[in-house]
């Protein structure tokens, strides 16, 4: 019997605003408020506001809490230093990718785990099974003591700056401080998932509401709006960043998603799937039989997650995992794994086959947008 969906501390405002909502890993959560498209050049160009308290987070503390990281996941998180997060990934003992993740060191025995909604049960078992054997680790489910909110795009500093003391000037990209948000606790992180400047807000889920109506007046003047997933989701394309259960699933290793810089072989001792992500280093750098590539469509049709890459004549090369119509660009991107022989950019003959149809793409490096500095 399937569960009903949970509900973030701002369903009742996102319902108010006319968000239509959608299941998603589980959750009720907003796809868009009005038109997709506006919510995408909103993050471009002005400033956008998301609802992430799907998201789940996970706190491992402890005098051997990054002994027991080091072991379970595939980054080396005890050289990390305080205030700072990083990227990275836990793996199944064959190598396959359960998650990717960010780490947040929070203090010298303090570290949170942000998975993916999806994910998350998952990690959160597989964690504290793999730490069980660190006395002085504890692992601890910390998904219902957060609401996550996050204010991205170019306008997002300015606007974070008018309700804060904390010097966000000093703040670097993937790094984190405890500060106060309009009268708010929280954690604020210059992290997000849309290739533009901008914060995630980590703060309780009965501040939440507060904190989205703060940031809502004082981006007002800036041109801030609520955007929910699907702009989310192409922002992300845009940017060339992965999805999980797209770019990133257990048959495929983080060599395979061209991502192998995350997997520290020269940290100290072992950590769990390093044998296997060994011999999945050695094959990708002898002959990697498939990469991650850019996409971009000749023509108008969006290809789709699923859709087959072929040679021009038939003959298939690869998969699309994720495709949708460019906003920022105004043409139909996706990424695929494809055959090496046909991964160069500027490969020219690839096609998508679209319900029947060659269509011809052109490859391209990732990402396919990069935001000016």
């Amino acid at each position: 019997m399937s569960q009903p969906p949970r509900h973030t501390a701002l369903d009742a405002l996102h319902r108010a605003l006319g968000a239509t909502m959608t299941d998603f890993a589980g959750w009720d959560m907003p796809l868009r408020y009005g038109s997709e498209r506006d919510e995408h050049q909103a993050v471009r160009t002005r400033a956008g506001l998301f609802d992430l308290s799907h998201m789940g987070e996970i706190t491992v503390t402890g005098p051997r809490a990054g002994e027991a990281l080091d072991y379970a996941l595939v980054g080396h998180l005890s050289a990390l230093a305080v205030g700072r997060a990083r990227y990275t990934m836990i793996c199944a003992p064959d190598g396959g990718i359960l998650d990717d993740l960010i780490v947040y060191r929070l203090g010298e025995q303090e570290y949170m785990i942000v998975a993916n909604a999806s994910n998350a049960q998952v990690v959160l078992d597989a964690v504290t099974e793999r730490a069980a054997g660190f006395d002085g680790a504890a692992v601890r489910d910390d998904r219902d003591a957060y609401a996550l909110l996050a204010v991205q795009g170019p306008q997002a500093p300015g606007i974070l700056k008018s309700l804060t003391d904390a010097d966000l000037d000093g703040l670097k990209y993937y790094a984190g401080l405890p500060g106060t948000v309009a009268g708010v606790s929280a954690l604020i992180a210059r992290t997000g998932y849309t290739g533009e400047d901008g914060f995630e807000l980590f703060v309780a889920p009965g501040d939440a509401e507060r904190l989205w109506q703060a940031l809502t007046e004082a981006g007002a003047a800036a041109g801030l709006v609520p955007c929910g997933l699907s702009c989310r989701d192409t922002l992300r394309l845009e940017a060339g960043m992965p999805l999980y259960g797209h770019e990133l699933s257990t048959a495929l290793t983080p060599f395979d998603a061209g991502l192998g810089r995350v997997v520290k072989f020269d940290k100290p001792g072992d950590f769990v799937g390093r044998q296997a992500l060994e011999a999945a280093a050695e094959k990708a750098a002898a002959s990697p039989p498939r990469k991650l590539v850019g996409l971009i469509a000749e023509g108008r049709r969006v290809p789709r997650a699923g859709y087959p890459v072929t040679d021009g004549s038939g003959a298939v090369i690869g998969e699309v995992t994720s495709g949708a119509p460019s906003p920022t660009l105004g043409v139909p991107l996706a990424m695929a794994y494809v055959d090496a022989a046909h991964a160069a950019p500027g490969t020219a003959g690839v096609a998508v086959d679209i319900r029947g149809a060659q269509e011809p793409h052109r490859v391209v490096a990732l990402p396919f947008y990069k935001r000016e500095r």
